[in-house]
């Protein structure tokens, strides 16, 4: 008889120290529900991969759900699959840590569940040959990948229910291509539309059903709770799988005993499909979009994603520059980190936890508590190796061929960018393990696109429920205000000259005519001692009637708490109603509760001929003061970028836009200080 094995995976994993009360709804309403329910239907085999630190958090404070796994593992129906312990993206990391972050999981799902996991769960799916090696290493024999790998590689999609082997100089893996039709009706549409595909796809060779994905759609994603458990899909279709005689439920590893490989593959560094639309620049991704449309009268939907791509993971990384600086932050603590305790490790680890350093339909980068935890960990790994030096240290952190200026105190760690017109784009303060700096750019994206010319047909789902792919995103027009695209990257110290157009809402929707060439250029360090650099660019005010060649030099110092400064913009000639403006962005864990020169930050401001303010967070229990030299006209707005989430869009608050408008000519000096 024709059989289909149905390999059912759920992967789950939330950001390393997410919120508690959004793991906790997670326990309540996807993990713990859906292990009580299978406990039920013993002969309902099924595979999972959790997070090492998940685990963790699930044996401390849900000892029920834990209680469930470990009885589940000893019966044999669950099986329990590796990777790396606090979630990286495997290609990302160093190979020496790649194998330690694998190894840890191994050895705790050795400890907890009594097996010793022979397969991994590839994060996010990101494939690439290099990483091939080290996985043998750790005793890792079949790896779970989309089947949109195989796809991309030239294989046809209706030949890839099993599993195929590839190698890297001679190491050898197995690979499962996940079934992304089952992806989408799992549990999306009803149970007996699933089970009549997976007996569609039978062979007398045993075929295999293979899913594997995000253990949150049972339960956490829109909809789904509802649908899965208080409708009782998940019970219905369990029964349905066991009442089949078509459809054997079985784990990988018995998958494995029972058939052999369908051929020899060799995969691009790829991952999923919507991945590559996501890594794509915005206006690439929508040019992707139209050019799959315009193939469609021509080509099945199969043929043209087999030959229209998108980009890979680590685009991302030149996407967003505050993800390319995280991650370039992690590789060097990475570097230096052979020779350090435990604790180090461990932070060293937590950093290369992947949520923060991409966006998609997930918040990722542009969720600031994901960066305030990023940061943490850097700062951890930091104070490890911290000798009590005040010094600067010159290197290019970034990877991008341009240097950065990392200050060391005794209570601060400051990075200044040279290529991003020398700012100060990390400001750690050491105490207390947060970065001032960690603000975001209001970057262009392509689903800015759907509010602009919202869509005319919303999906409809009458048997079943939407995916996070085609959820109705609502009320549209609210979100056209905060469409706003920067010119440059929202650090500090950011030059501007600027006419008489600049305006508390022109700065705040950086709509001002920018004169100067200035704030997006870079700078040449000109003089740099042990604790005190000078930054330069000979740049130019261009007016209607001339380009006037102008040097601006920068000249910081870094002591204890306080970054001294002295900025001067020389001219041949001295333009007529242009000033120059700094601009400060500074990031609190929230912005609603701090206070600028004492009263609570409700609403744009700005302040006339002040030479110092002064902002109190109450999350760091800090002030933060700046002092000056001459009058200044201060503004103060509100820093808030739009988000694509698994509900729709969100509102994102990543601090607030400091800029500093100077009325007198510039020799510009004073200091910043946090007590």
């Amino acid at each position: 008889m024709k059989k289909t094995a149905l390999l059912l995976g759920l992967h789950c994993h939330q950001p390393v120290d997410n919120f508690h009360e959004v793991l906790e709804e997670a326990i309540a309403k996807s993990y713990l529900p859906f292990f009580e329910v299978a406990s039920a239907y013993p002969e309902f085999i099924f595979s999972v991969h959790y997070s090492g630190w998940l685990l963790e958090y699930i044996k401390e404070y849900s000892p029920k759900l834990f209680g469930l796994m470990q009885e589940l593992a000893l019966r044999g129906q669950v099986e329990f699959l590796t990777g790396g312990f606090y979630e990286p993206i495997l290609a990302s990391i160093p190979s020496k840590d790649r194998r330690a972050q694998i190894d840890k999981l191994s050895a705790f799902i050795r400890e907890h569940f009594g097996q010793k996991p022979k397969g991994l769960w590839l994060t996010e799916r990101v494939w690439d040959g290099a990483i091939a090696k080290d996985l043998v290493k750790c005793g890792i024999e079949y790896v779970v990948v989309d089947d949109y790998h195989f796809i991309s590689s030239g294989f046809d999609k209706e030949n890839l229910n099993g599993y195929f082997l590839t190698e890297e100089e001679g190491k050898v893996l197995k690979l499962f291509p996940i079934n992304k039709t089952l992806r989408y009706k799992i549990p999306f549409s009803p149970e007996n539309d699933a089970c009549a595909y997976l007996e569609s796809i039978a062979e007398e060779n045993l075929s295999a059903g293979v899913i594997f994905d995000d253990g949150e759609k049972f339960g956490i994603w829109p909809q789904t709770y509802e649908w899965v458990y208080e409708k009782e899909w998940l019970k219905r279709f369990i029964e349905a799988v066991l009442e089949s005689e078509q459809i054997e439920a079985m784990t990988y590893e018995t998958y494995l005993q029972k058939a052999k490989p369908i051929s020899l593959a060799y995969l691009p560094t790829t991952s999923y499909y919507e991945m590559g639309e996501w890594s794509l620049r915005p206006k690439d991704a929508l040019m992707l979009e139209k050019v799959k449309k315009s193939l469609e009268a021509s080509f099945d939907a199969d043929t043209i994603e087999k030959f229209v791509k998108g980009s890979i993971w680590k685009n991302f990384l030149v996407k967003y520059y505050e993800s390319n600086h995280i991650h370039k932050r992690m590789l060097s603590l990475s570097a230096d980190a052979d020779k350090k305790n435990a604790e180090y490790m461990e932070n060293l680890y937590k950093a290369q936890c992947n949520d923060v350093l991409w966006h998609g339909v997930f918040g990722g980068i542009y969720l600031p508590n994901l960066r305030d935890n990023a940061y943490r960990f850097i700062i951890g790994c930091e104070n490890a190796l911290y000798d009590g030096k005040e010094c600067i240290e010159v290197s290019d952190i970034n990877c991008d061929g341009y240097e950065e200026i990392r200050c060391l105190s005794d209570e601060l760690i400051a990075v200044f960018d040279t290529k991003t017109g020398g700012q100060l784009c990390e400001l750690d303060i050491r105490d207390k393990a947060f970065n001032f700096a960690n603000t975001l750019t209001r970057y262009e994206e392509a689903y800015h696109d759907k509010i602009k010319n919202p869509p005319q047909n919303e999906n409809n789902h009458a048997d079943g429920i939407s995916t996070i792919h085609d959820i109705s995103t609502g009320d549209l027009e609210k979100y056209k205000p905060y469409l706003i695209t920067d010119k440059h990257f929202k650090n500090c110290f950011v030059d501007h000259i600027v006419g008489e157009d600049f305006t508390l809402e022109s700065f705040k929707k950086a709509t001002f005519h920018e004169y100067g060439d200035f704030s997006n250029r870079p700078f040449t360090i000109v003089k740099q001692k042990k604790k005190r650099f000078s930054l330069q660019r000979e740049g130019a005010i261009f007016t209607q009637e001339s380009e006037i060649p102008a040097t601006l030099t920068k000249k910081f110092q870094v002591q204890k708490n306080e970054i001294t400064f002295t900025i001067k913009l020389e001219t041949e000639q001295q333009p007529e109603k242009l000033y120059y403006v700094i601009e400060h962005n500074l990031h609190f864990a929230n912005s609603k509760e701090i206070l600028i020169e004492g009263e609570k930050f409700e609403q744009d401001i700005m302040l006339l001929a002040k030479e110092s303010l002064e902002i109190y967070d109450p999350y760091t229990q800090k002030t933060i003061i700046f002092k000056l030299n001459q009058p200044v006209d201060v503004y103060i707005c509100s820093l808030d970028t739009l988000s694509q989430s698994e509900a729709g869009f969100e509102l994102v608050n990543q601090g607030v836009m400091i800029g500093v408008r100077v009325k007198k000519s510039v020799t510009y000096k004073g200091f910043i200080s946090i007590k």
